[in-house]
C-alpha cells in the first residue's frame, strides 16, 4: 500500500489501479480517495486477479500500474490541432503503440483513448511506438461519444471507420479540423458511437477477408490524409 500512496502522491502517471474485491480499512480507502481525485482508473477485481499481476508478490489488496508515459489533457493538445485519432476500445498494445507511431508519422496533433475497456500506455505500446511517444501527445478520455460532441463543438469534423460503410476513404475530401475514430479488435465501432461521426468511410478491399488490423487501417487513412492537404498548401 505504501508505495501505490506516495506514488500518487508524488502525481506519478498511473496506468490503473487494482483493488481487491471485500478488502478495506483507511490507508486502502486513502489510496481509493487519491485516486479518483487525480482521474487514475480503479479496478475492483478478485483478489487472484491481483496475485497474477503482482506475480506472487504480496500486495496487501492493490497493485498500480505504471504509465509508461503522462497523459496529457485534452484542452492542452486543441489549439492549432488538424488532426487527431480517437480510438474506441483498442486493447492491443502492440496496434496503439503502432498508431500512435503513424499518427505521429502523418502529422497528428493527438491520440486520444478511453479510460475503460482499452489498453493504456504501458512499456509494450512505448516499444511499439519506437520513440513516437516522446513527441505525440495521448490523451486519456471518459466517453467517447460526449468526446466527439465536444470536439464538434469546437470545430471538427468526424470521420469513423467502419468495413460496412457506404462512403469510401479514397473518394472522400476530408474537411478540416479532421477527426478519425477506429473501433477496438473483433468489435470495430460501437453503435453509439458512430452516431456520433459526421461520416462514415471504409477501405475497399478485395479477397475473402472483409477487415484490416486496426493499426494497419489507421495507417492507410491517415496517410491519405496526409496526402490530401499536402496537395492544398
Amino acid at each position: 500500500m505504501h508505495p501505490v500512496r506516495e506514488a500518487l502522491r508524488a502525481g506519478r502517471a498511473l496506468d490503473r489501479i487494482l483493488i481487491a474485491r471485500g478488502a478495506g480499512g483507511p490507508r486502502l480507502q486513502e489510496i481509493i480517495d487519491a485516486a479518483r481525485e487525480r482521474s487514475v482508473p480503479l479496478r475492483f477485481e478478485p483478489r487472484d486477479a491481483l496475485d497474477r499481476a503482482s506475480n506472487g508478490a504480496t500486495h496487501q489488496g492493490v497493485v498500480a500500474f505504471a504509465a509508461a508515459q503522462r497523459y496529457a489533457e485534452l484542452e492542452q493538445v486543441l489549439e492549432g490541432a488538424q488532426l487527431l485519432v480517437v480510438l474506441d476500445g483498442v486493447e492491443d498494445p502492440h496496434n496503439l503503440g503502432a498508431i500512435v507511431r503513424s499518427a505521429h508519422a502523418a502529422g497528428a496533433s493527438a491520440v486520444l483513448i478511453p479510460e475503460r475497456r482499452a489498453t493504456g500506455l504501458t512499456e509494450t505500446v512505448a516499444k511499439a511506438a519506437a520513440g513516437a511517444l516522446e513527441h505525440l501527445p495521448v490523451v486519456r478520455i471518459g466517453n467517447v461519444s460526449q468526446t466527439l460532441e465536444q470536439l464538434k463543438a469546437r470545430g471538427f469534423w468526424i470521420y469513423g471507420l467502419d468495413e460496412r460503410a457506404r462512403d469510401l476513404y479514397c473518394e472522400t475530401d476530408f474537411a478540416q479540423p479532421t477527426v478519425f475514430v477506429l473501433g477496438g479488435e473483433g468489435h470495430g465501432l460501437h453503435q453509439l458511437v458512430q452516431k456520433h461521426c459526421d461520416v462514415m468511410l471504409r477501405i475497399p478491399m478485395t479477397g475473402a477477408i472483409s477487415s484490416l488490423n486496426v493499426s494497419v487501417a489507421a495507417g492507410i487513412v491517415l496517410f491519405e490524409w496526409r496526402r490530401r492537404t499536402s496537395q492544398h498548401r
